[in-house]
């Protein structure tokens, strides 16, 4: 899916939506999450090419690969978590979407406590007199 593609299908769907929402405030709430999800799902061959070629780049340079999949979970969770707070953001619960976010960013920190750990270990290590 190009992003020719993808503005079209928003557009079409914004439209549609706009359409229906005063006869059908629940149905363009569907519609609106449903084309969401279509749009990420249309999407999940690039990120498996991103994510295959940042796996080799990691065996190259001989990085340990828990590091990277630790990276990438936390990518994931931030664009989860983003995804959710729209979607109740669309649904007009912002106080729900506010919590997803915040429950994004523990997570993201406490997938990053490993990684944080290394590096400051690292730099402990090449700074004289450690």
């Amino acid at each position: 899916m190009d992003i020719i593609q993808v503005v079209g299908i928003g557009l079409i769907t914004a439209v549609l939506v706009i359409t229906i929402k005063e006869q059908q405030p629940l149905f363009a709430f569907l519609l609106a999450t449903f084309v969401g999800v279509a749009i990420f799902l249309g999407l999940i061959g690039e990120i498996s090419k991103v994510i295959r070629l940042l796996e080799n780049i990691a065996n190259k340079a001989n990085i340990q690969i828990v590091y990277l999949e630790t990276i990438l979970k936390i990518i994931g969770i931030a664009y989860i978590a983003e995804f959710g707070a729209q979607i109740t953001r669309d649904a007009g619960q912002s106080s729900i979407a506010a919590k997803i976010e915040l429950a994004g960013k523990i997570l993201i920190m406490v997938m990053a406590i490993p990684i944080i750990t290394v590096l400051v270990e690292t730099i402990m290590q090449l700074l004289p007199g450690s």
